[in-house]
């Protein structure tokens, strides 16, 4: 595929070289890619304001598609809505060819497959996210004989696998406001409040801070029912709040307790022990260490604990998704093969370390984390906030 003349050939924001190999590795001539979260990693940064929460529209629902061929970023192409042309004037759209001229997903993927057509070399095994295609734009690549479809979502996972130094300041501000949001929260909270009043509340307070908020997990009492609800709240009462606050894209995933009124010495030897859990997998990460050495130094840490049939740790990367690379364990939560494991942590890869405590009788006793892997071993922004947060704290004493 030529060039127009005239068109001016931009960089692309993330590592070709990478990405050609990754697609040589799995044996992709061209990558279509509709995850919103992977196109706004391609595109730069680029999200389209209009379908930024929705999707649906008319009979069908926004489909951005982001086209690459491998080694030849030259050609890369951005399929998008009809009324991306006003971004298109702003310059906001870095790739040598792009087309707003789509309204569902049938015509976005027919402009997507007219792009790929026009390509020079061999462009017949096709890359897509089949977990991020509707079935009927599927249906359409998969009627034509001329490509051979393969599942490009490893690709691109390992493509974002390390995050640049932009995407890592990102992810400290989702953290740090995150973090900041709870202790406000926390603060707030009062007998007589239900679970929803709580939830509401961390929700003002993260859009307060530039946040869309994505959800909050809440446990109160000694329930571990985390489901928002009409539950209300008693004095003395437990409350753990786990939450993912988005900025720019990334997430900003933390978990940390409040009480109603103070803490007892139970309670406080309760969430020690979640802290010596989270603290032991913290000392092994570092750039060389292998991504088990984080699952073991965990696991090894619970299993010393005097409730550790109680306990619950898990770790996992983080990043533009709440599970991504590094893949560090294949018994967690969400299930995938563990292809970290037994593979090097890089500085710049982002990891979520989690300990939950489910005590029969105080509650759900729960600290997350988020560490970034650098130079000198582990960074973790948004730390506050990490033992007992009373409604009595002011600003400046949440830290009991």
């Amino acid at each position: 595929m030529n060039m127009m003349p005239g068109t001016t050939v931009m960089k692309a924001p993330f590592d070709t070289d990478k990405l050609d190999r990754l697609m040589d590795e799995a044996g992709l001539d061209v990558l279509i890619a509709t995850s919103r979260h992977n196109v706004q990693y391609l595109l730069g940064g680029y999200r389209f304001f209009f379908f930024d929460v929705m999707e649906a529209i008319g009979t069908s629902r926004y489909l951005p598609a982001f086209i690459y061929q491998k080694g030849h970023p030259e050609n890369a192409a951005y399929i998008g809505n009809r009324m991306e042309g006003f971004e298109r004037e702003l310059g906001s759209i870095w790739t040598p060819v792009v087309k707003t001229a789509s309204w569902g997903t049938i015509d976005a993927i027919g402009l997507a497959v007219e792009h790929v057509r026009k390509l020079g070399g061999n462009a017949r095994r096709v890359g897509i996210e089949a977990g991020f295609m509707p079935s009927d734009a599927k249906d359409v690549l998969a009627s034509l004989n001329s490509f051979e479809l393969r599942e490009a979502h490893f690709v691109l996972e390992r493509l974002r696998a390390v995050k640049s130094p932009g995407e890592i300041e990102l992810i400290r501000q989702a953290s740090e406001r995150v973090m900041d949001a709870m202790a406000a929260t926390f603060r707030a909270c009062a007998p007589g409040m239900t679970k929803h009043d709580i939830v509401e509340h961390l929700k003002r307070e993260e859009h307060e801070r530039d946040l869309v908020f994505e959800y909050c997990l809440i446990a109160a009492g000694t329930s571990h029912n985390r489901a928002p609800s009409s539950q209300r709240l008693e004095q003395g009462d437990v409350i753990s709040l786990d939450s993912g606050g988005n900025y720019k894209g990334y997430i900003g995933d933390l978990s940390r307790m409040g009480v109603l009124g103070e803490p007892d010495n139970e309670l406080c030897e309760l969430l020690e022990q979640v802290e010596t859990i989270q603290q032991a997998a913290r000392r092994v990460i570092k750039p060389g260490a292998l991504g088990g050495d984080i699952i073991a130094a965990g696991e090894t840490a619970a299993k010393s604990s005097t409730h550790r049939k109680a306990l619950d740790f898990t770790a996992h990367g983080i990043g533009l998704v709440s599970h991504e690379a590094p893949r560090l364990t294949a018994t967690g939560p969400v299930p995938y093969a563990p292809y970290d494991a037994d593979r090097a942590l890089e500085s710049g890869m982002v990891i979520s370390v989690e300990t939950a405590l489910l005590h029969p009788a105080r509650g759900y006793i729960k600290l997350e984390d988020t560490l970034i892997v650098c130079e000198k071993g582990w960074e973790a922004p948004g730390d506050g906030c990490r033992k007992w947060n009373s409604s009595h704290s002011t600003p400046a004493t949440s830290d009991l």
